[in-house]
């Protein structure tokens, strides 16, 4: 096996590209999913509770996972990857303390504290960073460790968190989360596996990337029960061993191909899946006017419709995902009717709607309501990324689009998009990647 270079293509690239789209191509064929990026971000956190070393497959070339392999590696961990095999040798852990110029890039690096506290006994994690939408306190996350029996600070930015009163491991608790998030249930769920006696997470977060966590730390040795429910069980464990784990496949990325589909009234097909994963977006696109068949236990194909109008809610899994928001607005601006969309999950995730009324959209937004109404036709132009789904949402208008759109800030994309346009292009989609020196800024 040979080691990686980190970043899934160059900074110039990431930082300076353009992607052009020549809108209203058919497309047809078949595209492959990757892994899911925000299972993968969490496995890998999660590795560093083991003290041998262990395989993840089906790893995502992703700028995301490139930043949390250079924070796992400024802690001592030895990383090698080989396509989307990574081994993680967390045998030697040399530093309690995530550095703050990778953290302050990646809010998913913030996982890395429950393991290295119940690894090491200490940690020290600056606040982390990320998409700009919306307020994603860390409270839930410092109250739950200090429940463990943590003595957790915050100063000067960072987040203090050691084993106190003369032990050297955390303590099984009942923790009870005032809000079901992700973030905490996978911190809270790793710390927990090496606790000493039992720890129960109530109105725990039901997300598959929960259960794939769970899934990769029994392959490793935990006890953990209920991962997909509302109540999590863990025993605590003294030490995890070596796992060799496949990362499921991204439901956020197989929604966006399934909408690509339906904007451009196309018939594609898309593997592997996990359909119940998609049940929620896969209900508001019949909704819609959008067939989607299963053609096999991991597959599922695309029948377009006439786009009719939905009204859209996001909630926490199993309810329709924040994720997938971005793009069935770009969807519905071409409904027949109004629609709805609602945003109940981050507040500051609507900031895509002035790029999709420079296209032609008609949408109006008061506070957390978006109020989209369907017009005949979208009209390329030059639009900017405002975050990782509003990026897709963008291109999923472009790809339906009369004339040429360009999107800027592919960056925002690069995080959670394994090489989209690449995948564009296989299905016919007229789509290139260029650089930015080459063109004109908006």
């Amino acid at each position: 096996m040979t080691s990686t270079t980190l970043e899934p293509t160059s900074a110039t690239e990431v930082n300076e590209s353009v992607l052009h789209i020549w809108g209203r191509q058919p497309l047809s064929g078949d595209v492959t999913i990757s892994g899911a990026k925000n299972a993968a971000l969490a496995l890998i956190a999660g590795s560093l509770l083991c003290p041998e070393t262990c395989r993840l497959r089906n790893v995502p070339g992703l700028v995301d996972i490139a930043r949390m392999a250079q924070i796992v590696s400024a802690l001592g961990v030895k990383l090698h990857r080989d396509g989307d095999l990574m081994e993680i040798d967390a045998s030697h852990i040399g530093q309690s303390q995530a550095p703050y110029e990778l953290v302050s890039q990646l809010r998913a690096s913030f996982f890395v504290i429950g393991p290295l506290l119940a690894r090491l006994g200490i940690a020290n994690v600056p606040l982390p960073g990320g998409c700009a939408i919306g307020a994603r306190p860390v409270d839930l996350h410092v109250r739950g460790l200090q429940a463990l029996g943590a003595d957790v600070q915050i100063q000067h930015g960072v987040v203090r968190a050691c084993i106190t009163g003369g032990r050297t491991r955390l303590q099984g608790a009942k923790i009870y989360l005032d809000y079901p998030s992700v973030g905490a249930t996978e911190t809270l769920m790793m710390a927990a596996t090496l606790a000493e006696g039992e720890t129960i997470l109530d109105n725990a977060a039901q997300e598959p990337e929960v259960i794939d966590l769970a899934n990769f730390c029994r392959a490793m040795g935990a006890k953990i029960e209920g991962a997909g429910s509302k109540t999590i069980r863990i025993s605590g464990v003294p030490k995890l061993h070596t796992a060799d784990y496949s990362i499921v496949p991204d439901r956020i990325e197989a929604g966006t191909f399934l909408v690509a589909g339906a904007i451009t009234q196309s018939e594609i097909s898309l593997s592997p899946v996990v359909p119940e994963h998609l049940t929620a977006a896969i209900a508001k696109l019949r909704s819609a006017g959008t067939q989607v068949v299963m053609d096999g236990p991991d597959r599922l194909r695309v029948v377009p419709g006439p786009i009719q109008a939905v009204d859209i809610e996001t909630q926490p899994f199993p309810g329709f995902p924040t994720d997938m928001q971005a793009q069935f607005m770009a969807l519905l601006t071409l409904s027949q009717g109004s629609s709805v969309i609602t945003e109940t999950v981050f507040e500051n995730r609507l900031r895509h709607v002035a790029e999709l009324q420079r296209m032609g959209a008609d949408i109006r937004v008061k506070g957390n309501i978006a109020v989209v109404r369907g017009v005949p036709l979208l009209s390329g132009a030059p639009v900017v990324a405002t975050d990782l789904r509003a990026s897709a949402a963008l291109v999923l208008a472009g790809l339906a689009a009369e004339g040429k759109t360009i999107v800027q800030e592919l960056r925002h994309l690069d995080r959670g998009y394994e090489n989209l346009a690449g995948k564009l292009q296989t299905l016919g989609a007229r789509v290139e990647r260029v650089p930015v020196s080459n063109e004109a800024t908006v």
